[in-house]
């Protein structure tokens, strides 16, 4: 195999164990209750500070954050709009990467801005956006920022061989 298709492939690779690992977080945290809701601490989005490490993650979350809605059986504007949101994430999130600190701000960002659209017009919830914004900010705070850089100094710690 030449170096281009070997590259190819393990792009592909990373970015369906993502995907999945995506999925799998996102069970665990629905098993608690805390995937959906006006007041979501989704684990999965931790994996949201992948794109610092390696561009797959970005087509790899979207991915994941699709599967995850469809398995869930989130509403049809969730399927569409919720990976979309996470998506400008990772491609915030990859555009900072040599800011770790800040390169996780994106995903944060673009899920409080954009998903309590999606709970007021797809789930009904009567709450007033703004506030929707906060509580949707707050859970991605903790999920990106407490359990994702958790995630990104082990991974530095340990290196990132598996991402090169």
């Amino acid at each position: 195999m030449n170096t281009k298709n070997h590259e190819k492939t393990l792009f592909v690779c990373r970015a369906a164990v993502i995907a999945a690992l995506y999925v799998a977080l996102t069970y665990a945290s629905r098993a608690f209750g805390l995937d959906s809701g006006m007041i979501q601490l989704r684990v999965s989005e931790a994996l949201c500070v992948l794109p610092i490490f390696t561009p797959a993650a970005i087509p790899g979350l979207y991915l994941g954050c699709l599967s995850a809605n469809l398995l869930t059986g989130a509403h049809w504007l969730d399927i569409l709009v919720g990976p979309v949101a996470t998506l400008i994430g990772a491609l915030g999130t990859y555009a900072l990467k040599k800011l770790p600190y800040l390169a996780p701000a994106p995903a944060v960002l673009s899920n409080a801005l954009i998903i309590p659209f999606v709970l007021a017009y797809g789930y009904g919830m009567g709450e007033a956006i703004p506030f929707m914004m906060f509580t949707v900010g707050v859970g991605e705070l903790l999920s990106v920022y407490l359990f994702g850089m958790v995630l990104y100094f082990a991974l530095r710690k340990r290196g990132t061989k598996w991402f090169s």
